[in-house]
């Protein structure tokens, strides 16, 4: 009986002792065109394709846990270092408290020029690398994915091979059609 309360207590005690695990920050996505950066307030403005400006925050704390993709991280900028102001880019970001947002890489998309479809997805071809788009015109596009994609989906940012898209589902593709073949940049799930 002693014994069991002794292996009882020390098995609380090592419970107790352990340190707490920080939860991690999901990294999400957005596009729009880098407005200002202030490296005073430590913010970074973006103007988003829907037309609101908003402003971000810089990382400030490095130990912060984040739940970024390693190939979406090694091919974009940390924040504290892109300095491309009115490029267009893809913005990652995490929510904070309230309405706050913080900002901790950008990718430049270059300088175009650059299309934006919305509508119902009519085909998603995971082997094939495209996705087909019907808009509110009622015009399908096909546009090719590649290891540059980014897609925005339930589970926050990810690469374009790891998103999948059912039929039937309302997304937002940024494309680029260089070589007159669209490849998406973004894609989002809406």
């Amino acid at each position: 009986m002693l014994r069991r309360f002794v292996s009882t207590c020390l098995f609380a005690g090592c419970l107790v002792s352990l340190p707490a695990a920080g939860a991690q920050e999901i990294i999400h996505a957005l596009t729009g065109t880098v407005a200002s950066i202030n490296g005073a307030s430590k913010t970074i403005s973006v103007l988003q394709d829907n037309g609101t400006r908003r402003d971000f925050d810089l990382l400030s704390n490095p130990k912060t846990r984040i739940a970024f993709d390693k190939r979406i991280e090694a091919d974009s900028t940390a924040a504290a270092s892109f300095d491309k102001q009115g490029a267009y880019a893809i913005v990652f970001f995490y929510y904070g408290q309230g309405d706050a947002r913080t900002v901790v890489a950008l990718k430049s998309l270059g300088k175009g020029p650059f299309s934006s479809v919305e509508g119902t997805v009519t085909n998603f071809d995971s082997h094939g690398h495209t996705i087909a788009v019907k808009d509110q015109s009622g015009a399908v596009q096909t546009l090719k994915m590649d290891a540059q994609t980014v897609a925005e989906g339930n589970m926050g940012a990810v690469p374009g091979d790891k998103f999948h898209a059912d039929k039937g589902d309302h997304v937002r593709i940024v494309s680029s059609g260089g070589g007159g073949e669209a490849t998406a940049l973004f894609m989002r799930d809406l």
